[in-house]
């Protein structure tokens, strides 16, 4: 239990923030996201030995109820071996009596310190728990912040793409683009009305000379 638990104590004094200082973590997102799988993964595995441990504080208590019991039924007969001058009897309810009174003993003891260790590792497991729930809003955290760059990002590369993709036009350029295409295809439009009214008025002409003739 003790090596298992100082195995896991780097999660419940670890500083989250000296944690994403440092320059090697060139992507604090997946890290923070392996580093809350292992966690999840303890927690799991302790949850699990807690359990086994109250049932196994369940067990010692049953055990020191039955000395206590019997040590309790060997005393009554103790008391009819000795009402009935029973000598052999009476040494062999004398011998269960103090081996029963041992064993409560010793059980008494173990049911106590399983008690006051449980206790302890619950606090401790509690902690840990929080530790996990404070890494998982970390985690939230930092990915809003990651959302955030890559829409800054990607806004800049549409806005200034001097600073980053230079197949990307910037907006003023596109606005150029889109005035200097509006203005060529006015002209176009301006020039082919042209035609059609000359072209029209070259009809009318005819029209008129071939009525004349």
């Amino acid at each position: 239990m003790n090596s298992l638990w100082n195995r896991f104590k780097y999660s419940v004094q670890a500083d989250l923030h000296n944690l994403f200082d440092k320059k090697e973590n060139k992507n604090p997102i997946a890290m923070l996201n392996q580093y809350i799988r292992e966690a999840e993964k303890q927690t799991d595995s302790i949850g699990k030995l807690l359990e086994r441990q109250s049932k196994l504080k369940t067990e010692l208590q049953k055990e020191l109820a039955e000395s206590e019991k019997m040590a309790d039924k060997r005393r009554s007969q103790l008391e009819l071996a000795q009402a009935t001058g029973e000598e052999d009897l009476v040494t062999f309810a004398e011998d269960e009596i103090a081996a029963y009174d041992t064993r409560a003993a010793e059980l008494s003891e173990s049911v106590s310190e399983t008690a006051y260790e449980l206790i302890s590792l619950e606090r401790k497991f509690e902690e840990m728990k929080h530790k996990v729930k404070d890494m998982k809003v970390r985690q939230l955290q930092l990915m809003g912040k990651e959302n955030v760059t890559r829409a800054h990002r990607q806004m800049d590369q549409v806005i200034s793409p001097e600073n980053g993709d230079s197949r990307i036009a910037s907006v003023n350029e596109m606005k150029k683009y889109i005035e200097n295409l509006g203005g060529k295809i006015d002209r176009e439009y301006e020039t082919s009305s042209m035609e059609r009214r000359l072209e029209s008025l070259e009809k009318a002409e005819g029209a008129a000379q071939t009525r004349q003739a």
